[in-house]
């Protein structure tokens, strides 16, 4: 691999994590650890996409229901920066890993009895 196409992968996963953000609701699924963290080796939030010719696999995190509405938005943004790249074609593959709390905020909770 040419330090081109890394440089080419890294501003297309760049692209990819700021059409997730677009969509209130959802944001990458980072590795254990504060996003934001000065020891951590570059933008943790990169590491919840994995990009490939053929499929696309984006990890995501979602604090609001239900979620299909929210993965068509993304999927619709995330389509939208892939068109005319070479991805354009890919397989893309949108994985909720984990559920916020805070989209269990607004549900009532029946007490047992």
């Amino acid at each position: 691999m040419k330090v081109a196409d890394v440089t080419v992968q890294g501003e297309m996963i760049e692209a990819i994590v700021g059409a997730i953000e677009s969509v209130d609701g959802l944001r990458p699924a980072t590795p254990i650890g504060p996003s934001n963290s000065v020891w951590w080796p570059g933008d943790a939030r990169g590491y919840a996409i994995d990009l490939a010719q053929a499929a696309i696999e984006v990890r995501l995190v979602s604090s609001a229901l239900p979620l299909p509405p929210l993965l068509e938005r993304a999927n619709a943004a995330i389509r939208a920066v892939l068109a005319e790249t070479e991805w354009a074609a890919a397989a893309l593959r949108l994985v909720v890993t984990e559920l916020d709390a805070a989209a269990l905020a607004d549900l009532e909770v029946t007490e047992l009895t």
